[in-house]
């Protein structure tokens, strides 16, 4: 076993590693994918063998405060990306976001309500910045993407703009 666990486990962290640093800079080109999540547990297996094909070794790290320290941090790590408080439980989509989807697909007559003020006011706003509203009627997304924007973009605009108002309005008080 020991002839062949290494090199199985050096190949299998080749692909893992090729195909997570291409799915982190967004280049799911093929099969990169599937191949990442699938050949992600030939990985595991090879690592489980590898562990158990040199086990008496891997027995002395357990001895040396680094590695203790190395293999803490690695369970630690493990333990606090599955905990829900950081992202979004299963089944549970984050409220902020949801609400985002929301205002990108209402009409910004509807939006101008949310953010206490006008669909004019916020149609002139978004004209300063170059954002054309024909109708506003219009949804933010179709806003956006009439003006070849992100709707995300012209969401984030429209926000940032009335929180320039509310302190305008305090200022004014």
């Amino acid at each position: 076993m020991k002839n062949w666990a290494t090199p199985l486990a050096v190949g299998a962290f080749t692909i893992s590693a090729v195909t997570g640093v291409l799915i982190f800079f967004d280049i799911e080109i093929g099969l990169v994918e599937p191949i990442h999540k699938w050949l992600s547990w030939l990985f595991v297996c090879a690592v489980v063998l590898h562990l158990v094909a040199n086990w008496k070794q891997f027995t002395g790290y357990l001895s040396k405060k680094s590695a203790l320290l190395l293999m803490g941090a690695g369970v630690v790590t493990v333990l606090v990306s599955v905990l829900p408080i950081f992202g979004e439980e299963e089944g549970k989509e984050n409220p902020a976001k949801m609400a985002a989807y929301a205002l990108g697909d209402s009409s910004l007559e509807t939006v101008a309500l949310v953010v206490k003020t006008t669909p004019q006011a916020l149609a002139d706003e978004l004209s300063r910045k170059g954002i054309i509203v024909n109708n506003p009627a219009a949804t933010v997304e179709q806003i956006a993407r009439s003006n070849g924007k992100n709707p995300k973009e012209v969401l984030a605009d429209i926000l940032a703009l009335s929180k320039t108002s509310e302190k305008n309005d305090e200022d004014h008080d």
